[in-house]
């Protein structure tokens, strides 16, 4: 079978690949070796796919349904290795292959229903979903672990912040006040928990094993409010198409926070930076219309 990357896949690591990075020349191979190193049997890529992987849908040798899952090393595999096997399916997808020769950048996953996740539900309800799951992944991170913390993945985000804010001096008020924002929440963080790192709505599928189960983490290590942070702009579409979008955002914030036992102060603020740092990263690679989108949210805040 020809393992062709799909479109999604090739435009977004086309907008963050370092010079020099052949990885997506070389993943129909990486692919193939993967499959015949673990005697799989494709059944189809999952299209559209993810922005940062080739997700594959195969079955193991004993006919069991499976995912197998092939990322860069810059998108942290290994990474979500260790995490997948400290929540140990609790929550999140089920690992089904340990650490061994061959799995670098290699993942292969319990098979869940990829067109199934908790955005298909009504809004609300969806909210309540996620934020249940979310809830099951805040554990405390395994002893002596490698994970970045949040200090460290938003001092480097800042650092492309302040240079796009350079560039584009209409943003500059957002950024500084995002930038303000996290400075006061690092200084006294309330909580050391391992968290997902970039839990949203779609990040959260249908499972047999149980309802719903979260997939794609990009763990790091911090507070509960960076985490729930995400979900707050979770259909930022149909946020900013709404009149009453301001008082929708700052209402969604009040319940996530209360619902969740997050002070709600510190989940306004990570909202904020999270936002804009998403809004300048998407201006900084073309993408006008959803740097408009979360910009405009921003600014609600």
């Amino acid at each position: 079978m020809a393992f062709e990357p799909p479109r999604r896949l090739v435009r977004a690591l086309g907008e963050t690949a370092p010079e020099g990075d052949d990885w997506l020349e070389k993943l129909p191979e990486l692919a193939r070796e993967a499959v015949e190193r673990r005697e799989l049997t494709v059944e189809r890529v999952q299209l559209p796919g993810g922005r940062s992987s080739l997700v594959v849908l195969v079955r193991t040798a004993d006919g069991t349904p499976a995912v197998l899952k092939l990322a860069p090393p810059r998108a942290r595999p290994e990474s979500e290795r260790v995490a997948l096997a400290h929540w140990g399916g609790r929550g999140a997808v089920q690992l089904l292959e340990p650490v061994s020769e061959g799995t670098e950048g290699v993942l292969l996953l319990e098979r869940l229903h990829p067109d199934v996740s908790v955005r298909t539900l009504p809004e609300a309800k969806a909210l309540l979903e996620a934020a249940g799951t979310l809830r099951r992944l805040w554990v405390d991170p395994p002893e002596g672990h490698v994970f970045e913390t949040v200090a460290e993945r938003t001092g480097r985000q800042a650092k492309a912040m302040r240079a796009g804010a350079d560039a584009a001096p209409e943003v500059a008020p957002l950024v500084d006040a995002a930038l303000s924002a996290r400075e006061e929440l690092l200084d006294s963080p309330p909580e050391h928990r391992l968290l997902h790192g970039t839990f949203r709505q779609s990040k959260v599928l249908s499972g047999d094993r149980m309802p719903w189960l979260a997939v794609g983490p990009d763990p790091v290590v911090g507070e509960h409010a960076f985490d729930l942070a995400r979900l707050v702009r979770d259909r930022v579409e149909d946020l900013i198409a709404q009149p009453s979008g301001a008082t929708t955002t700052r209402r969604r914030v009040r319940r996530l926070a209360e619902s969740l036992e997050v002070d709600r102060d510190r989940l306004r603020g990570w909202t904020l930076f999270r936002a804009v740092e998403s809004g300048v990263r998407a201006r900084r690679v073309g993408r006008e219309r959803d740097a408009e989108l979360l910009l405009e949210f921003a600014s609600w805040l």
